[in-house]
């Protein structure tokens, strides 16, 4: 892949036009842009994994997702760790 240069504008405008999309279409480019990385290999996910992402993938389509507040997981794992 060829490496293309970019100013902080263009991917200042790339990434506010990314958080403008719906969730699921936000979810499917962050997976595709990992994807893209050129040291996939880090980054490659077991079968068990795509299994689960795809399955929330579908709970957010089909909007039965229950989300949690950032607050709240952060609390959760400051009181585990902390």
């Amino acid at each position: 892949m060829k490496s293309r240069k970019f100013n902080m504008t263009t991917i200042q405008e790339i990434r506010s036009k990314a958080m403008a999309l719906p969730a699921t279409e936000r979810a499917s480019l962050a997976h595709d842009l990992i994807l893209s990385l050129d040291d996939a290999a880090v980054f490659e996910l077991s079968p068990e994994q795509e299994t689960e992402i795809q399955r929330r993938l579908e709970m957010v389509r089909r909007e039965t997702a229950q989300g949690r507040s950032a607050a709240g997981v952060f609390a959760d794992i400051k009181a585990k760790y902390a």
